[in-house]
């Protein structure tokens, strides 16, 4: 092609691809009038929203234009993923001037074939390709990239690698506390970078933007002999993001203890901090933040919470109608106790934050125990257990008694000293609410009963248990119909069908593209196990019950199994069935 790109020429091109109506073509031209100039053509046209009219009003947004002038242009269509970028091999390709004027960047080093990709924002100037070739001695392949993402990971990568770099060359004190077994071993002391340096600071604050940025649910970083490895839970998996310097690592934790007002000359035994911080779109979120002395010293974990907790719908959770409807009547009883169980990452937070903030309403005094407070919401009273000060969760919930409550949330439920101050709240006529670690619902009457908690209380006090697990959903962009599996969808069953559950025809499977960083998947949702307490299951409650008939008897009662709830998931087409058999309990028989 030789036309100039330009967002009139995009334009033209939609219209005789028959992507957009001539309707369409004449009220985009008006709207292009008052379009910001500085952008990229394609930015300037994705920002009119445009849908297709031969594809069910497709939206065509900015890697939608990306791919199709890429294609315009014969160009290799690329999305940058930036978990994927080897940072510091690519920012050696080319400096941040020559990649700032060309309006390119190096996205991947192959050392193997001798060639690198360029991700390019301007496809009909590729003049300076043969002299790069020259400076690097490798084989150049331009890739059409999307254009606001080449500028975004311009400026971030060079920033990262320049941080890294300056912490590298900065002269530091040494530091004479042992912070890798192995120094020890070699007699050995390392130069540290200095927390407080502007450097460690410009990546401290890289690492934590970057995370909002991908959705990561936790900030990993791990030291080793000689780097430290960063990585990123995102939707439940681990994925590599960067490596630095053990010197620069142990300084990006220290860095980290300071802003959760952690002891920062403690490194011999974990510590627990929280830090409030603001993602780039401006929304608070709250970190809490973990060390624990490793080999290679002080490994590190950031929890990072998702500020749109507080304002989500049981309908977003992914609890189907019936089970919604059930929690709605146990959480809206005045007296008794109501659990949540499941291991942790299986989204019992975010389950508890959305009951408690329909309960919060006016009329009613709603109090927590929590280690630690979770998330903060103005409409709750909340109190952190300080096990230095003997204020356990115990001791809160005995407090909490003075206070006039009317519902009452204990963080979780460890001991026996806990369960039985939860009884005792419920018997004096509050609604309590708690957490459990079990496997399954029934599993928590035994569990309640082996720590100490008498039967006959538990037949008192208890309304019902729900227990979940998160699975991921499969990713709308490209996932596809297969026929289903009739032996796996048996084992994910157990063989139970009914009128509301029947085996489908088909399901669909995971195939993997660019949104979904090609696993499949993207965002996770919750299953549910809800058992009612019924008079029928209270006469199976003693010091002898057996989970097995306690199971038994809530399935008769109407309780489906984690992996029905994950069925029926299956069935609607947003996960499968090896997702499910995954994360749920291999046999509830």
């Amino acid at each position: 092609m030789t036309s100039p790109l330009s967002s009139i020429h995009i334009l033209q091109l939609l219209l005789k691809a028959d992507w957009i109506t001539q309707e369409q073509f004449d009220a985009a031209k008006i709207h292009l009038r008052r379009a910001d100039h500085k952008l990229h053509p394609i930015e300037q046209v994705a920002q009119l929203s445009l849908t297709r009219h031969d594809q069910n009003q497709k939206i065509i947004d900015e890697e939608v234009l990306t791919r199709f002038v890429a294609g315009l242009y014969k160009l290799p269509y690329y999305r940058i993923d930036p978990l994927k970028v080897k940072v510091d091999e690519v920012t050696e390709v080319m400096s941040y001037a020559y990649a700032q004027r060309h309006g390119i960047l190096a996205v991947e080093v192959d050392e193997g074939e001798g060639a690198v990709k360029v991700a390019v924002m301007n496809p009909e100037n590729l003049s300076w390709k043969e002299s790069l070739a020259q400076i690097v001695s490798k084989d150049i392949v331009p890739v059409f990239a999307n254009p606001a993402s080449i500028k975004r990971y311009q400026k971030e990568f060079y920033q990262l690698s320049a941080s890294v770099a300056g912490a590298k060359n900065t002269k530091m004190q040494n530091d004479s506390n042992v912070q890798n077994l192995e120094q020890l071993i070699e007699l050995k002391e390392g130069e540290e970078a200095d927390a407080n340096d502007k450097h460690i600071v410009q990546i401290v604050d890289w690492l934590l933007q970057y995370a909002f940025k991908e959705r990561a649910s936790d900030i990993h970083i791990e030291p080793r002999r000689e780097v430290g490895k960063i990585r990123f839970r995102i939707d439940g998996v681990l994925h590599n993001v960067y490596e630095l310097p053990i010197a620069i690592t142990h300084a990006v934790i220290s860095r980290l203890k300071i802003l959760g007002r952690m002891d920062l000359a403690e490194r011999r035994k974990p510590l627990d901090g929280r830090v409030k911080t603001k993602a780039p779109n401006g929304q608070e979120i709250e970190l809490r933040l973990s060390t624990l002395p490793t080999a290679f010293g002080e490994k590190f974990v950031g929890r990072i919470f998702d500020p749109t907790v507080l304002t989500r719908e049981f309908s977003e959770l992914g609890l189907e109608p019936e089970t919604e409807h059930t929690w709605r009547e146990l959480i809206g009883q005045s007296t008794g106790i109501v659990l949540l169980t499941g291991p942790t990452g299986s989204g019992k937070t975010t389950t508890l934050y959305t009951s408690l903030k329909l309960l919060a309403t006016s009329e009613v005094n709603v109090c927590t125990i929590e280690d630690p407070i979770e998330m903060v919401d103005p409409r709750l009273n909340q109190m952190q257990v300080h096990h230095d000060i003997d204020l356990d969760f115990a001791a809160g919930v005995k407090a909490l008694l003075r206070q006039d409550p009317d519902i009452i949330m204990i963080g979780e439920i460890r001991d026996k000293e806990t369960a039985q101050m939860a009884v005792q709240a419920a018997l004096t006529g509050h609604l309590v609410i708690s957490t459990l670690h079990t496997n399954d619902a029934p599993s928590a009457m035994s569990r309640l009963i082996e720590v100490g908690v008498e039967p006959y209380l538990l037949n008192a006090t208890m309304l019902g248990v729900m227990a979940q697990r998160l699975v991921r959903t499969l990713c709308p962009s490209c996932k596809q119909k297969t026929k289903i599996n009739p032996d796996a969808w048996k084992v994910l069953t157990h063989g139970d069908v009914s009128d509301t559950l029947v085996m489908p025809e088909e399901v669909y499977e995971p195939v993997g593209c660019d949104d979904c960083r090609h696993t499949g998947y993207q965002g996770r949702q919750g299953i549910y196990e809800l058992m009612r307490v019924t008079d029928d299951l209270k006469d199976l409650i003693h010091d002898d019950a057996q989970i097995k008939s306690l199971r038994k008897q809530a399935q008769k009662d109407g309780m489906h199994l984690l992996r029905i709830s994950g069925a029926y998931k299956v069935a609607q087409g947003l996960t499968t069935i090896e997702e499910v058999l995954r994360v749920a309990p291999k046999d509830n028989n």
